[in-house]
């Protein structure tokens, strides 16, 4: 049985950093992802990452603060968020696939966490 479960989430003040945790059980992925979803908004992609790390991608709106990576021996993804916004606030969703195709569409996950809050205070 596949499951992700996510971790590291919490309460920062802006400027702060977080990690986030994804546990995956059950099989291995060619993709994974971080999306997020803040309230009264559409989930939104993050970040993305190939099965060997060798490939990333993020939004706009995080690079160069976060980043995406994997240790597949514990089969667990990580994001690690430096210089958090309030607008980083939001529950945040690992997110795995079959097949690495530098997709921000959530459609191309078939494997979903149950999500960690995120907040960050101003």
């Amino acid at each position: 049985q596949v499951q992700l479960v996510e971790s590291g989430g919490g309460l920062v003040q802006a400027g702060g950093s977080l990690r986030l945790s994804c546990a995956a059980s059950g099989r291995t992925f060619g993709a994974m992802a971080w999306f997020r979803q803040a309230p009264g908004t559409e989930r939104e992609f993050v970040a993305g990452i190939s099965w060997s790390g060798g490939s990333t991608y993020y939004a706009d709106s995080v690079k160069g603060r976060f980043t995406i990576s994997r240790d597949n021996v514990k089969n667990t993804l990580y994001l690690q968020m430096n210089t958090l916004k309030p607008e980083d606030t939001a529950v945040y969703y690992c997110a795995a696939g079959s097949v690495w195709s530098r997709s921000p569409n959530a459609q191309s996950y078939n494997y979903w966490g149950q999500g960690t809050q995120v907040t960050v205070s101003s």
